[in-house]
């Protein structure tokens, strides 16, 4: 297994693919979930990722909540794997990376609700109450 982070133009063709089928396998069939995954938000996004054989099997990515923000919210976490520690090592890793390349003062998320404990054990805290997002309760979270 190996660790990438890369900003969009640096990712490669198989990786863009790769990312994208680990998304579509995850969000749409797994969860049911039916949104326009290519929100344009990738391009100005950091990848953080985990390859095991040409797979993207741990994947989330990280942008500014806005132009002027020091505040990087995190998205589209997953692991095409559970209870192997992927997740956790994905998380830890892309946060120390974010804190390094991105320079912020705060990391945000919405955590689908059941999710709140595997993020409250790398540092974050929910700050608010549950809300639904694509019919499925989520919370904010933060770091």
């Amino acid at each position: 297994m190996k660790f990438v982070s890369k900003l969009f133009d640096e990712l490669t063709g198989l990786e863009v693919y790769e990312i994208l089928k680990s998304r579509a396998e995850i969000f749409l069939m797994e969860q049911n979930i039916h949104y326009l995954d290519m929100d344009n938000v990738d391009y100005d996004s950091l990848h953080c990722f985990i390859v095991e054989n040409n797979r993207v099997i741990g994947y989330l990515r990280a942008f500014y909540t806005d132009t002027d923000s020091k505040i990087v919210k995190i998205g589209r976490v997953l692991t095409l794997e559970h209870g192997k520690g992927i997740g956790m090592q994905l998380l830890e890793e892309s946060i120390k990376v974010i804190k390094q390349k991105m320079n912020c003062t705060k990391l945000v998320l919405d955590s689908q609700k059941y999710a709140a404990g595997f993020y409250e054990k790398a540092g974050f805290r929910v700050i608010s109450d549950e809300f639904l997002e694509a019919n499925i309760l989520h919370v904010k979270m933060e770091l």
